[in-house]
């Protein structure tokens, strides 16, 4: 776990991101290693461990045992142990969905290969919905699926095609859904797929894919000669708040947060300042706190220091950033350590009085949380030493020659 915080919580420069390392490299970790020393080819040791990360997992609801379940069957898998992968009955459908990792790419194949799988298991042996649940709850897979759905629903876009037409992506929502309900099917031992909200589909996707369609005649509209009326036009139609379907599925729908999260990360990342203004706040209501968690804040801060930094001066950009986002979360522990790392990277570009308003809230949960205050402690230094760019206001000079007309010249 320890590993896995200072991916997510660590200032380095450059800034780190957490999803950068691949599945081998991750497989190399210590704690993976350790495991695969002491483990063996034994399969009752292997059988303790993973009960071991179930408790801890069910005690916990720390997704990072659910990635930790699933690096070490792929690293037995590796070392070709045969004895333990042969007798797991997750070991294909882990392994499968690894290759699509790796590949950044989940074609017809592999999507029937996955389902095959799902629609495979037998009555009387349901259980292993729990541990394809972990596999899919961690957050790697979670950053795959809703990563891949996000590309094929830009698809669909271009082809004018309907998402409930497209298996691949049915698929991804299926197994999204069944790996955002991990610790509730181990919780309460009923092991049962979800069903996936026909609304969902029918409902939530067309209000997300016209979100999308926004960005994109925003992008086509600037590139244009200006044109008053046209660009009065166009903001009126593509810069309102999000439909309603859209933000009433994210308060009450697991799946459709987590598209709506990562749909928010790909403005980022497209550098779409007013695509992200527009979204941004309503993730504060994602169903379950969502939006929240550190891997996703990771995610949105390595995409904001990287590719909006700039933005962090003008007020309208952070009040939506700290004030509609960020600080209606610091009573979460993990949160003011995202928005600590966060101005450690951007404090500079800060006016002073967006300084001071996004600091004060942040010192009684400092003041509350032992773990934070050495991280409060040295932005507070940071900004002790900092000295704000001001730009002088020219003097009013008031005098009489200023009346005395300029000679006309000779």
């Amino acid at each position: 776990i320890k590993e896995k915080e200072e991916l997510l919580f660590k200032h380095s420069d450059p800034i780190s991101q957490f999803f950068a390392p691949s599945p081998k490299q991750r497989r190399q970790g210590e704690v993976v290693q350790k495991l695969l020393t002491m483990i063996g080819h034994n399969v009752k040791l292997y059988d303790m461990v993973l009960q071991f990360l179930r408790t801890l997992f069910l005690r916990t609801k720390i997704v990072h045992y659910c990635t930790l379940r699933s690096e070490l069957l792929m690293a037995l898998h590796d070392l070709e142990i045969q004895e333990i992968t042969h007798v797991d009955p997750c070991h294909k459908f882990t392994w499968c969905l690894d290759a699509c990792i790796r590949e950044k790419n989940v074609d017809v194949k592999r999507s029937r290969e996955l389902q095959g799988f799902l629609d495979s298991i037998k009555r009387g042996n349901e259980q292993v919905l729990g541990d394809l649940s972990m596999t899919l709850c961690d957050p790697y897979a979670i950053n795959f699926l809703a990563t891949s759905a996000l590309k094929i629903i830009m698809f669909l876009i271009g082809q004018e095609g309907y998402a409930r037409e497209n298996a691949v992506l049915v698929l991804l929502l299926r197994m999204l859904a069944l790996g955002l309900q991990a610790w509730e099917m181990i919780s309460t031992q009923v092991y049962k797929e979800p069903k996936l909200d026909a609304q969902l589909v029918t409902k939530f996707l067309p209000s997300l894919m016209s979100l999308m369609v926004d960005d994109q005649v925003r992008a086509i509209n600037a590139k244009l000669p200006q044109d008053d009326r046209e660009s009065a036009i166009t903001t009126i139609e593509h810069f309102g708040p999000p439909p309603d379907a859209y933000q009433a599925y994210i308060q009450e729908n697991g799946v459709a947060s987590v598209l709506a999260m990562y749909y928010t990360l790909q403005n980022a990342r497209q550098k779409d300042r007013h695509g992200l203004m527009r979204v941004l706040g309503t993730l504060a209501l994602c169903e379950n706190d969502r939006a929240f968690e550190d891997a996703f804040l990771n995610s949105l801060i390595y995409l904001l220091v990287t590719n909006l930094i700039d933005e962090f001066s003008t007020e309208d950009f952070c009040t939506v950033v700290f004030d509609e986002f960020f600080l209606t979360g610091i009573v979460k522990e993990s949160v003011v350590r995202h928005v600590l790392k966060l101005l450690n990277y951007v404090y500079t570009k800060l006016p002073p009085s967006r300084l001071d308003g996004v600091m004060k809230p942040l010192q009684p949960c400092a003041q509350h949380y032992e773990s934070i205050q050495p991280a409060f402690q040295e932005i507070q230094k940071l900004l002790k030493n900092h000295q704000p760019v001001c730009v002088p206001k020219p003097m009013e000079v008031d005098s009489p020659l200023l009346s005395v007309p300029t000679p006309a010249p000779v």
